[in-house]
Order: structure tokens, then sequence, then C-alpha cells
């Protein structure tokens, strides 16, 4: 891999694993639907400049209402999961579930597309299905955010960070359906309008009766531009310099960043329970992809 593609993917894994800490100290404050809310109505702002690059608006408006409906499986609900959990559990535990993206998107193509795996990728989901459960089910897996009332609220939150899992396999699988062939920049913008259209009401209706902090708003601002528009721009950029599989797994490194970020920045305790389960679910993941392959054999 080219040394300046290797700094992309080392970004890019930064971005997204800060992603975890910005939706924690705007949640703060906004609460997570307008947490949510906010964070894709900025992206889809920062993104609007796209639309001038050749063909993106032509592919948007032919399949607009496809593009809007998948911005809210890929980008609002579960951004509003994810800022729901970050107030209940640590970031990096948040962002360890947020690693099964690619072992639920696997689950869903299989039940959806009826792309059925070979046996080392089941292997690989049944992995990783049992260390999503070790993480769920074990008690010191529990790393509780600051104002979590009890490990019952911790496991609601888990339980959000995996459906939020299944919106975006479903939202990948929807994506292969129904927009391939579309420009990657038209569904990465317009995806980010069809969420804010789709958590505006919400937002409005839920918008915090108190003053938000500049720092909230600041931390919002960030998440939106760094982590949603320029990380969107960078994924496709490195996908197509280096393929999918490769660009894939980035999400190997986003729960290192976001350990990291999370204990620099939140104090957060990182247990080694936390660490032995995303362990296994990586392993799972990665079998689950094809990143890991059974070697070839054949008959000299």
């Amino acid at each position: 891999m080219p040394l300046s593609l290797i700094g992309e993917f080392l970004l890019l894994a930064a971005l997204w694993g800060s992603s975890f800490l910005f939706m924690r100290l705007g949640a703060a404050e906004f609460g997570a639907l307008p947490t949510a809310g906010v964070r894709v109505a900025l992206a889809a702002l920062f993104l609007l400049p796209v639309f001038l690059v050749s063909g993106v608006w032509s592919d948007f408006r032919q399949r607009m209402g496809k593009i809007l409906f998948v911005g809210l499986l890929n980008s609002g609900i579960p951004f509003a999961l994810f800022a729901f959990a970050v107030m209940h559990i640590s970031t990096g535990l948040t962002s360890i579930l947020n690693a099964t993206v690619p072992l639920t998107g696997a689950a869903v193509a299989w039940v959806w597309l009826k792309d059925r795996p070979d046996a080392v990728r089941a292997t690989g989901l049944a992995i990783g299905f049992v260390g999503v459960c070790l993480l769920v089910i074990g008690k010191s897996g529990f790393s509780l955010a600051p104002g979590a009332a009890s490990s019952g609220e911790a496991l609601l939150a888990m339980l959000a960070c995996l459906l939020a899992t299944v919106c975006y396999g479903l939202a990948a699988s929807f994506t292969k359906r129904y927009l391939t062939g579309v420009h990657p920049l038209a569904t990465a913008s317009g995806s980010q309008i069809g969420a804010a259209l789709g958590l505006a009401l919400p937002t409005w209706w839920l918008w915090p009766s108190q003053p938000v902090s500049t720092g909230a708003w600041g931390a919002m601002v960030a998440v939106a531009l760094l982590c949603t528009s320029l990380a969107y721009i960078l994924f496709f950029r490195i996908i197509a310099k280096a393929g999918p599989s490769k660009a894939l797994t980035v999400t190997f490194l986003v729960p290192v960043f976001a350990l990291f970020y999370g204990r620099l920045f939140l104090n957060e305790h990182i247990t080694p329970w936390m660490i032995g389960c995303g362990l296994v679910i990586m392993v799972g993941t990665s079998l689950s992809t094809g990143l890991i392959k059974r070697p070839a054999t054949g008959v000299a």
C-alpha cells in the first residue's frame, strides 16, 4: 500500500474514532435526537458543493427518493442510536460494538440478497456473534458513561448500538440492490440531506430548553465537518484507490482511536473484557467479510 494511501487510511480511522467523543460532548447538552439532527444537517450543508462535480447532480436527481431514504437507514437512525448510547456507556465500548458493522452487513446480505457465505465466512459470523454476546452479557464489559444510572441503561445502550449496525447493514444491501452505478458522492451528499429531512421534526420537537454551550456546538461542527463530510469523501477516495475490501479494514482501527480518545479526554475505563471481546469480534468480522481467507489448495 503506498505511503500516501496509508496516511489517508490512518486519517480516516482517526476521524471516525473521534466521532464517538464528539457525539458524547454534544449529546450531553443537545440530547440524542437533536445531536443526530444537527450532525446530519450540518454535514448536508458542508457537502452541498459536491453537487458541482460532474455527474453528481444528475445521478441524485434520477434516484432522489431512494437516496433520501437510504440516508435515514445509513445516517439518521444510527446516528441517533449512537448518540443515545454514548450518553450511557463509554465511547470506547460504543466503538467496539460499531466494529460489528461488516458482520451485520454480511448477515443482512445473506438473508436479503441471498448472498450465502461459504464455510469460512459462516464460521466468522458465528465467532463474531459469540463475541458480541460475551460483550453484552459480561458484567465486566459494562463501562458506564458519566451520568448513567445503572447497568440496565448500559444494556439498553449496547442494544441501541447493535440496532444501529443492523441499520447500516440494511442500508448497504439496499444500496447494492437499488443504487448500484450511482455516483458515490451523490449517495454520500444526498443521504445526509435525506437524514436531515427525516430528523428535522424530532430535532425541533426535542430541542433543549436551556442554551447550548459553545463547546457543544463546536463538537457538533467537528463531528459533522470532520467525521461525516470529510470522512465520507476520504472513504470513497480509498475505495477508488484500493478497493472496498482494503477500505473495510479501517473498521479495525476505529476502536483503537476511540479508546485512546475516551481515555485521554474523558478518563474512561478500559476493561480487559472489552479488549478481549473486541478481538473476538474483529476475528469474526475479518473471516465473515473475506478479509481472512482459507489458503487455496490444489492437486500438483
